[in-house]
């Protein structure tokens, strides 16, 4: 189904790491409120990927 093969989620999993922890340490300095703002971001960066998946996927079984 994917033209891409699905080892690629292992460039996704640690680029999703570095971003969530860098922009939680820009708004926190306490560990704990970094690391909850991280698991935030990284959800809310996931989920958009997956609407966005979604979508394109219709896109595509239209066409």
């Amino acid at each position: 189904m994917l033209p891409i093969s699905p080892l690629y989620i292992l460039y996704y999993l640690p680029l999703l790491l570095a971003i969530s922890l860098v922009y939680g340490g820009t708004r926190h300095e306490d560990l704990r409120l970094i690391l909850r703002h991280a698991c935030h971001t990284a959800y809310w960066i996931s989920a958009f990927m997956v609407f966005v998946f979604v979508i394109l996927a219709g896109i595509a079984m239209l066409i």
